[in-house]
């Protein structure tokens, strides 16, 4: 699949992509938006990819993603919308919308998911920028490193999801997404179900009888050695 804005590189069950408009920093548009709006509908319904990266061209990420320079306005929503976020110690955040007179609306319940109503309420009325130890403290972020060690980071992340099973990863997902917010007295039903489907699916008998065996399951794969993104 062709596009404009963006370029993809498959690893075996690794997706990588790239935001490529790096003489605007990547900033978003509406066709950077459609393309990415595209790829994710296709990358979604490929059972061969496992594990997506996200990064982007240039000096700055724009936003497992990979961000280092700024990562502002509908760049900082990108990496709240990520699983796992890795940044380079001196990228530079911002929900920087008022400044522009406009609001961070689309991405809003991304960010609240991840970085919760009080810093939400401080980072989208101020617009103000913060930097990477900031966005670890709230959550934003997962991981920040030198800008050296910034691929190993993210090779150290993508080896890990590839030692689980992607349906279990998929399972933990949307049980996340069910859970959150609710009362623990209206979980009990929910996760007593999910359980007991894992138990008996293919995967965690298949999980159960490596580990009696003490070999590693079928979905335990090597990841490359090569630099995942390009362009950065």
């Amino acid at each position: 699949m062709a596009y404009q804005f963006l370029d993809t590189r498959r690893d075996g069950p690794i997706e990588y992509l790239t935001l490529n408009r790096p003489e605007v920093r990547n900033a978003f548009n509406e066709r950077v938006i459609e393309e990415l709006t595209r790829w994710a509908g296709a990358i979604a319904s490929d059972e061969r990819v496992r594990v997506v990266v996200i990064a982007g061209a240039g000096k700055a990420f724009c936003a497992i993603g990979r961000i280092h320079g700024a990562a502002l306005g509908g760049g900082a929503g990108l990496a709240a919308v990520c699983d796992i976020a890795v940044a380079d110690e001196q990228a530079i955040f911002g929900f920087t919308e008022t400044k522009l007179g406009i609001v961070p609306a689309i991405i809003s319940p991304y960010v609240l998911t991840k970085i919760g109503m009080s810093a939400a309420r401080e980072l989208f009325l101020t617009g103000m920028r913060f930097d990477a130890a900031r966005a670890k403290e709230i959550g934003l972020v997962h991981c920040v490193v030198p800008e050296a060690e910034l691929d190993a980071c993210v090779n150290k992340y993508v080896a890990e999801l590839l030692t689980a099973a992607p349906g279990a990863i998929a399972t933990a997902k949307e049980l996340l997404r069910k859970l959150w917010g609710r009362p623990v007295q209206d979980t009990i039903g929910i996760t007593t179900d999910t359980i007991a489907a894992r138990r008996v699916s293919e995967e965690g008998q298949e999980g159960m009888r490596a580990f009696l065996e003490k070999r590693k399951a079928r979905w335990n794969l090597p990841t490359s050695t090569t630099s995942p993104c390009s362009g950065s």
